[in-house]
């Protein structure tokens, strides 16, 4: 053989050697857990876990969902046929009915998964039990969850969304994969030695994220404040300058692992407070206010208020009824102790007709926009310019008593207007869908803003809000302390008599810092009867604590 021709033969073998190196390097290495995954699934008798999905962010891609730490205990059944001391141990520390344990132990060879958590898995380390292991894993939802109305839950049976984001961002969040753990069989259905229970992880996929305007940490200052008191209401807090929503809370909320026990409940929890529609009270004189600057209706500066109000044989009380009045007020003073007298005259002056149109600029009776986002809203009720309204109607209107609803989220947004300068601003709750990496992947929120007040007319009634905080009905919403706050009181009516009493809603609607104000925050307490003495003090720890914790 020539030289030349050994030398083409082994160039050849050691071509061949290299390719083949290389080949198996790609199988082992790069096709290694997709080929395992595949061949493995093809004689797994699988038992799914959990579905994996994208996280709900806050604005600071503070993760709302996977917090908390949870653990499955994985039993396998082959490992512990006629090991009766060890079957007694793990059925005693899970907490499970020992008869049927033994019987799935007896007849299945599939492996038998508990949720549980730390201390039950410590527990069952420190026995040493063979056929016991443990899967980690993060818990979607908890009972110490918050945002929950805003966030959703899942259905329990496929892990999908059921409502808030967790159902309106599904088909983002769904990344439609399973961790599964099974026993592997060859083609009899014979367990395989060496190979047994298997652990199956999904491969990788890119998980896209739902990032909110929420503010994690207001928001959990907001639920506390609700909470320590044990009220039934809501509480919604916007950024005054650009519409954001940074809290949205509704009490009493749910444990989202048992929704079935919320169903009929008397106390709706799952009922999202913040986005439904109520009564306002003395919350709409802001708006009757603003509708009679806009019509150069100058409010009176000497108008006498006895504590009532006779129009034809109908008495309209004020709040200064058993005091004998309130006497001579302005329209500063009238508005700081919400004097109805004062007001349903005003209102009578301005009209009907401008009073609705002004609450229409606000955003009454239309949604805020939110539920385009994701989030169901009520627009409230507006009443329309199709009868004819006696003065009778107009003083109801005036005081908030009358036909006009909205939710705690449309004030938010009107007491922001205000607060801004006159600016009303298109409501936000859900920023963008963003990648692993926090890149921008789909802008969902909005910007739009739409002047609707001039500022000199926004100066005028912030002016008179303040005086709320400091002489009037929200004295325990003051905050001069911390660069002071604006606000009003309500107290609505409903027309509603529980156990003999009338069902009175609590409101307060404010804004701070007094200066360059940078939130609204509006309290609504359920049947709350007093909106100074039970939602002014909220108002006021909520902001406080934003304040002091640099929010």
């Amino acid at each position: 053989m020539t030289r030349k021709r050994l030398l083409i033969l082994l160039t050849f073998f050691s071509i061949s050697i290299i390719l083949l190196i290389i080949r198996v390097f790609y199988i082992q290495v790069e096709m290694g857990e997709r080929l395992a995954i595949s061949a493995t699934s093809q004689r797994l008798s699988a038992l799914d876990i959990k579905s994996h999905r994208g996280n709900i962010l806050d604005s600071n891609s503070i993760p709302f969902t996977n917090r908390v730490n949870e653990v499955y205990v994985v039993i396998k059944p082959l490992q512990l046929k006629g090991k009766e001391n060890a079957i007694k141990k793990i059925a005693n520390i899970l907490e499970i009915e020992l008869y049927q344990f033994k019987r799935l132990i007896e007849f299945k060879k599939e492996p038998l998964i508990y949720q549980s958590d730390i201390d039950t898995k410590n527990l069952l380390i420190k026995e040493n039990i063979p056929g016991v292991s443990f899967i980690n894993s993060l818990k979607r939802h908890d009972t110490n969850s918050i945002a929950k109305h805003v966030i959703g839950y899942l259905n329990k049976a496929d892990g999908v969304g059921q409502t808030g984001i967790e159902r309106s961002y599904d088909d983002i969040l769904n990344l439609n994969t399973k961790s599964s753990i099974g026993i592997v069989t060859d083609a009899k259905e014979n367990f395989v030695t060496g190979l047994g229970y298997r652990f199956i992880n999904p491969l990788n996929h890119e998980k896209l994220h739902v990032k909110l305007t929420l503010n994690y940490h207001i928001q959990k200052i907001a639920e506390n404040a609700m909470d320590t008191r044990n009220l039934k209401g809501a509480v919604v807090i916007q950024n005054v300058l650009n519409g954001d929503i940074v809290s949205m809370v509704s009490k009493p909320d749910f444990d989202p692992d048992k929704i079935d026990e919320y169903l009929e409940s008397p106390d709706k929890e799952l009922f999202n407070r913040a986005v439904a529609s109520y009564n306002l009270g003395s919350i709409f004189k802001t708006i009757v206010l603003a509708s009679a600057y806009l019509e150069n209706k100058t409010p009176p500066s000497d108008f006498y208020c006895p504590g009532y109000l006779m129009l034809g044989n109908k008495e309209f009380k004020c709040s200064s009824y058993a005091a004998g009045g309130h006497g001579f007020v302005d329209v500063k003073k009238a508005f700081a102790s919400s004097c109805n007298s004062y007001f349903i005259e005003l209102g009578i002056n301005t009209g009907i007709e401008n009073i609705l149109d002004t609450a229409k600029k606000f955003g009454l009776g239309s949604f805020t926009g939110i539920n385009e986002q994701g989030i169901d809203e009520s627009f409230g009720y507006l009443p329309k310019l199709d009868k004819y309204y006696t003065h009778g109607d107009i003083a109801n209107i005036s005081i908030g008593q009358g036909d006009i609803l909205a939710t705690p989220l449309q004030v938010s947004n009107i007491i922001a207007t205000i607060a801004n300068g006159g600016i009303k601003n298109t409501v936000n709750i859900v920023d963008s869908i963003v990648d692993s990496e926090g890149n921008t992947v789909e802008k969902i929120k909005k910007q739009k803003g739409e002047r609707i007040l001039s500022k000199e007319i926004c100066d005028n009634i912030k002016s008179f809000m303040e005086e709320v905080t400091i002489n009037g009905t929200g004295t325990n919403a003051n905050l001069d302390a911390y660069g002071g706050a604006g606000g009003k009181t309500g107290s609505a009516e409903t027309g509603q008599v529980i156990d003999g009493e009338k069902v009175v809603h609590a409101w307060f609607a404010g804004y701070f810092p007094k200066t360059n104000p940078k939130y609204s925050i509006v309290v609504f307490i359920e049947d709350g009867k007093s909106g100074g003495n039970v939602a002014a003090p909220i108002f006021k720890e909520i902001a406080k604590n934003i304040i002091e914790k640099g929010l």
